[in-house]
């Protein structure tokens, strides 16, 4: 049984008790000609086991199993709560299967080391790209200023808040997202779109996601603690101006997994959405410390990390690896993209690396990015805080 298994299945177990004494979740009734808002569980639009529309009142769901049968939506001015333990599972096979936190509006999901919170596919035989994932829309800055619409589905983003609060998800794990409106829209695990750094956002596993694990839109959000596994596409993705931390990173591709996108990277970073606007103010300059980039799978990285498109970035303390049959990237660092290069100040400590890495393969840019890389067997990732998730290191 592989380590992912045994998170879903250790995670059931445990909701799955508790919700046989929640009289919360038993009780819910069904939906009888509802409007499709939800203000409380008693509203006839909540039902545990079709759960669906927008939230238009402080809801709370308690430890238990749900399952997503559509989008659900929280409005501006209310919270939805998740408890630990709970379960929420996606009706496969469908892109308008998703759980989105608009702006003014706030997710509390806080689950425990112990008992974290779980978002999957309700698939009996689950893959990636089974149902949407989750979006959070704020009011921080985007590149350019104003505000803009969401990549996959119609929602506003971006304002001039850096200390907005799109509410906490920690001790949260995702997985089996990333379904594809068309060949140009896809979700991600999770999306945070214009999110402020009053919200909290740690102790995060994206798994198995058919597009990128995680991807910033603007924004001043931090992130710590993050467990990526078997990303299709990108394993950490920003853009449009964002200008938040990441600390405590781990992602990687296992051995056996082969699916892939034109061009999956470790780190893609661009400054302006598309790079269509390098004169812009406000493009993307985020932080990255403690990050392990790993891959074991045949497939061909394209680039470990790619900063572009007048991204800055500042990473330091990274470790990568590459497992002896896996081929190495078409660039370990590469700063250059023909619609724009990193931004000046950009600086990338690897204090680490495996075998089959060149790590003098690397394109500074115009701006001349500093790019320094050691062969230790150290650095990255803190991996004893990613205990809770069950995965095998």
């Amino acid at each position: 049984m592989n380590a992912i298994k045994k998170i879903v299945m250790l995670s059931i177990a445990t909701a799955s008790f508790v919700a046989c004494s929640s009289d919360d979740i038993s009780k819910s009734p069904s939906p009888s000609g509802g409007d499709g808002v939800i203000t409380s569980l008693t509203d006839p639009d909540f039902n545990a086991s079709a759960l669906k529309g927008n939230i238009e009142g402080n809801i709370t769901l308690v430890a238990g199993t749900y399952i997503l049968d559509g989008a659900l939506v929280v409005k501006n001015g209310y919270t939805l709560t998740i408890e630990p333990g709970a379960i929420i599972k996606a009706r496969p096979g469908g892109t308008d299967v998703y759980v989105a936190v608009e702006q003014g509006a706030k997710i509390d999901a806080e689950g425990t080391a112990t008992n974290p919170i779980l978002f999957t596919s309700n698939s009996g035989n689950p893959r990636s790209g089974d149902w949407g994932g989750v979006l959070l829309m704020g009011y921080a800055p985007i590149s350019g200023g104003g505000t803009a619409i969401t990549e996959v589905v119609d929602y506003v983003y971006g304002g001039t808040n850096n200390a907005d609060n799109s509410g906490i998800l920690s001790y949260v794990i995702i997985e089996y997202t990333g379904a594809r409106i068309n060949g140009e829209k896809e979700f991600n695990g999770l999306t945070l779109y214009g999110v402020g750094n009053a919200t909290t956002i740690n102790n995060i596993a994206s798994l198995y996601g058919d597009d990128d694990a995680i991807e910033f839109f603007g924004g001043t959000v931090n992130v710590t603690n993050l467990l990526v596994v078997n990303a299709k596409d990108d394993m950490i993705d920003w853009t449009q101006g964002y200008m938040g931390t990441i600390d405590n990173a781990y992602a990687i591709r296992e051995e056996g997994f082969n699916d892939v996108t034109s061009d999956p990277r470790g780190i893609e970073a661009d400054g302006n959405l598309d790079g269509n606007a390098p004169t812009q103010s406000g493009q993307s300059n985020a932080t990255v410390t403690n990050l392990t980039i790993v891959s074991n799978s045949i497939v061909e990285l394209s680039d470990i990390i790619k900063i572009r498109r007048g991204s800055g970035a500042i990473i330091t303390n990274a470790f990568v690896s590459l497992g002896n049959n896996a081929p190495a990237p078409a660039d370990f660092v590469d700063c250059t993209d023909t619609k724009g290069d990193a931004a000046t100040g950009t600086t990338i400590t690897i204090a680490g690396t495996g075998v089959n890495l060149d790590v003098n393969d690397n394109k500074v840019g115009v701006n001349n990015a500093t790019i320094n890389a050691a062969s230790a067997t150290t650095g990255g990732a803190n991996i004893t805080v990613l205990a809770w998730t069950g995965y095998s290191f």
